[in-house]
C-alpha cells in the first residue's frame, strides 16, 4: 500500500512538473507584448517672421503607395539599397504625407492666407508630391533622415513654377527613435525651403 501511494505520489509530481516546464516553455516561446511606439514631427518651430504674402491654396501632400501608410520606413543603403523594411513595433501617428501637409500648412500660414483646395477664392495653387520619406543607414550605426519632395505651382490654371527639393539630417542613434527625429528635422528643413521658394515667385492676387 505504502508502495502504491508513493507511486501515485511519484506520478503526480511528474506530471506537475511536465505542466509546469510546458508553462514556462510556452511563456518562452511567447514574446512579451511590445508597445506601439508613435511618433509625430513634434512641436512647431516659432515662425521667423510675419508675413504678407498673397493668398495660396495648399493641396493635401500627395505621396506614391508606399508612403501612404504610417509606417516608419528604413533602408539599409550600406547592404542593399534597392530594398526598404519598415520598424514592426514603431509607426508615425499618421501617413508622412498628412504630416507634412499639416506642417507646411501651418509654416506658410504665418505669412499669409492658406487655403486648401475645397476652397471656393480663386488663388493661386501650391501641390506637392512627395518622392522619398526614410531613414537610410548608411553603416550599421550610422543613418539620417532623407526626403525629397516635388512642389508645382499653379496660377489661373497654369504652372508658373516647379522645383524639385531635397532635405536631410543626421540622426542621433541608429534605431526608430533617432529615424524619427531625423525626418522631423529634415521636413522642417524641407518645408523652409519650399517657403522661401514660395516667397520669392511672382504671384498675382486675383481680384
Amino acid at each position: 500500500m505504502a508502495s502504491s501511494t508513493h507511486r501515485l505520489f511519484s506520478c503526480g509530481a511528474m506530471l506537475a512538473a511536465v505542466l509546469a516546464l510546458g508553462v514556462l516553455a510556452g511563456c518562452a516561446g511567447t514574446p512579451a507584448a511590445i508597445a506601439d511606439i508613435r511618433y509625430d514631427l513634434g512641436p512647431e518651430s516659432p515662425p521667423a517672421t510675419s508675413g504678407t504674402a498673397p493668398a495660396v491654396k495648399v493641396l493635401d501632400v500627395g505621396a506614391p503607395e508606399t508612403l501612404q501608410s504610417n509606417k516608419l520606413v528604413y533602408r539599409l543603403s550600406y547592404a542593399d539599397a534597392q530594398k526598404t523594411a519598415a520598424y514592426a513595433n514603431s509607426h508615425w501617428t499618421m501617413a508622412p504625407a498628412q504630416l507634412l501637409t499639416q506642417r507646411l500648412r501651418t509654416a506658410l500660414s504665418s505669412k499669409g492666407t492658406v487655403l486648401t483646395g475645397g476652397d471656393g477664392v480663386r488663388a493661386p495653387v501650391l501641390k506637392i508630391d512627395l518622392d522619398e520619406f526614410e531613414q537610410i543607414f548608411d553603416g550599421a550605426s550610422e543613418s539620417h533622415g532623407a526626403i525629397t519632395a516635388r512642389a508645382t505651382l499653379f496660377q489661373d490654371g497654369k504652372v508658373v513654377g516647379q522645383r524639385t527639393f531635397v532635405a536631410r539630417a543626421p540622426a542621433s542613434s541608429p534605431d526608430a527613435e533617432g529615424g524619427a527625429r531625423a525626418l522631423a528635422a529634415a521636413s522642417d528643413e524641407l518645408v523652409a525651403q519650399i517657403g522661401a521658394w514660395l516667397g520669392v515667385q511672382a504671384l498675382v492676387v486675383s481680384k
